[in-house]
């Protein structure tokens, strides 16, 4: 009883004699190289969480106005997990706002989803991109690991565990994560197996309680290291404190390709339409035959009828054609297209894809049958032999053509003879404006609103032009402007404090501005200081003359400041453009 307690090296050294004597030099324990903090370890759950609550209001439609900007197509999966996740976490929020009010239901189902299509068509990528949206932490696992140890669920439990790393340790915010299940196709019942395929549908059921709710303990069984951390957490407490993550509010979003799931759904629409008066169906293609999925085919597809309960969301994606890859490379914020000009302006190389180039790219990426994953095998094939020699040239400016695709030996040659001085690029790059242009234009509600920027004409030119200077997304590029734009206005201040005279700059004046700001002509100093030296003076006379101390600068007032001082000594401008506040 007198003994003292080893401390966190003692007990590990101990261990890992016992583990040497026992199995020799074949296993042994590290220590991990992070611990938890112990600010988070001895602190109270019920404080350190105390008042925490799920900050949602997102809506659908904003939802799939967000996802649309990411990515084409799949329309009526967009409007099904936009929905469906938004009412889980608006559900979460409006229980918690209101618990005295609403109670709770006994046996609510969650709105789990279960996603089916083929591969590459962007069904992971979805997913990310909701959560990221949504600021919830996220874990991807493959279902197809859970197989390997057997049926006893450790493995679905451990996804619980990372999303509270994902969280940074705090487990009431991971209680509110999602958890994306890959392939969980693989994981359904042999159909040739005579009796029970004990490997798969064990690992369906020990899902079933995490889909629905179960409290996961954070302490690993049989693993020395957590042992450890838990006596040495007692011997600094005293306590002995059980962390656990309840999974009630955690959503579960499986998917798979389900190739062999098409002929049990076509058998099942073919049986049902024999008989008199039965309407005979065309064959159709997979996306078709899948949106008439029923429980029925899931179950005698492999899956356990209680997991198939647990899944009520069922999303279909479609398959994805030559015109949809293109449509998916056109569009400014993928990150194919972005990365691969992020490799090369590493070596302070700028590249710009003509339209042709990327309609060639799109059909040899369809030709290998992995819908968008595709995408980039076919770039990387396409742009190898240029990245691997035009780091070691002087050639600062890469236009990728038709041409460049189709017969890169002799384009490469080309580029470096001419010293990568030809017309293609500036063709390309306002080319690419024009499209950037025509994007923002198209989407200028979403965007404006989103970053509270009013998108006039004149700053739609000024974000292509952006976009066409810099490798960054779409979103990025006109959060940028808006900074721009902010730090513009507050020159209005500044001119203020330093003269005693308020200056309003009108919206053009602001853009030109900014396009000088882009083409890196003037610094937000320097340009502060340019607007003392052209107006201070003149202004101040024009106050002395008129007692006038509001006044608004044009984009004409700053290219000739003269004229316009001129104009108001004169009495060409006696009444303001705008209604003064003097």
């Amino acid at each position: 009883m007198g003994e003292k307690i080893p401390n966190l090296k003692e007990l590990e050294k101990e261990i890992s004699d016992f583990l040497s004597k026992k199995f020799g030099n074949n296993v042994q324990i590290v220590s991990p190289v992070v611990l938890p903090q112990e600010s988070a370890e001895d602190t109270e759950p019920s404080q350190r969480h105390a008042g925490q609550h799920v900050n949602f209001n997102l809506r659908p439609e904003e939802l799939v106005a967000y996802l649309d900007r990411y990515m084409i197509k799949q329309d009526n999966a967009k409007a099904i997990l936009s929905t469906k996740i938004c009412t889980h976490f608006n559900r979460i929020k409006h229980l918690q706002t209101s618990p005295e009010t609403i109670p709770e239901l006994v046996g609510s189902i969650k709105n789990n989803v279960l996603m089916i299509g083929p591969t590459g068509v962007g069904k992971t990528y979805m997913v990310k991109l909701i959560a990221r949206k949504i600021g919830v932490p996220f874990v991807k696992g493959d279902a197809t690991k859970f197989s390997e140890t057997g049926y006893v669920g450790g493995d679905v439990e451990d996804l619980v565990r990372d999303l509270v790393r994902e969280a940074n340790g705090d487990i009431e915010l991971a209680q509110y994560g999602i958890i994306y299940i890959d392939e969980i196709d693989k994981i359904a019942s042999s159909r040739n197996l005579i009796g029970a395929d004990v490997s798969r549908t064990g690992v369906q059921r020990a899902l079933l309680k995490p889909l629905e709710e179960t409290e996961v303990d954070m302490k690993v069984p049989h693993d020395p290291i957590s042992m450890i951390q838990e006596i040495e957490r007692f011997r600094k407490t005293g306590k002995r404190e059980s962390q656990t993550v309840n999974t009630k509010n955690i959503l579960f979003i499986v998917s798979g390709a389900f190739s062999e799931l098409v002929p049990i759904i076509k058998k099942r629409i073919t049986d049902q339409g024999i008989g008199f008066g039965a309407s005979l169906r065309k064959p159709d293609d997979d996306s078709r035959i899948f949106q008439q999925v029923r429980s029925e085919d899931l179950i005698e597809f492999g899956f356990e009828s209680e997991f198939v309960g647990r899944l009520p969301v069922r999303s279909v994606f479609e398959r994805l054609t030559v015109d949809d890859l293109f449509e998916i490379l056109q569009n400014p914020n993928n990150p194919i297209i972005l990365g691969k000009k992020l490799d090369f302006a590493a070596y302070g190389i700028d590249i710009k894809f003509s339209e042709d180039a990327l309609r060639t790219l799109a059909k040899d990426a369809f030709d290998e049958n992995t819908g968008a994953r595709g995408l980039v095998s076919a770039v990387e094939n396409a742009l190898l032999p240029f990245e691997k020699k035009l780091p070691s040239t002087n050639i600062g400016r890469f236009a990728v053509t038709k041409e460049v695709i189709e017969h890169p030996k002799k384009s490469l040659r080309d580029l470096i003879k001419t010293g990568g001085k030809t017309r293609a690029f500036e063709q390309l790059a306002q080319e690419e404006r024009k499209v950037i242009a025509a994007y923002v234009s198209s989407n200028s509600y979403n965007y404006g609103d989103r970053y509270g920027l009013v998108i006039t004409p004149s700053r739609i030119r000024l974000i292509a032009a952006y976009y066409s200077l810099n490798v960054m997304d779409l979103g990025k590029v006109i959060e940028t402007i808006k900074e721009f734009y902010d730090e513009v206005k507050a020159l209005e201040l500044q001119f203020y404090k330093r003269h005693d005279i308020n200056i309003v700059l009108e919206d053009d004046a602001v853009d030109f501005i900014i396009e000088q700001r882009i083409n890196k002509r003037a610094t937000l100093t320097g340009i502060g200081d340019q607007l003392s030296s052209m107006f201070e003076h003149g202004l101040k006379l024009i106050r002395e003359k008129t007692g006038r101390n509001r006044f608004f600068i044009t984009r004409e007032a700053m290219l000739d400041p003269e004229e316009f001082i001129s104009s108001f000594l004169k009495g060409d401008l006696q009444k303001d453009p705008k209604p003064s506040s003097d």
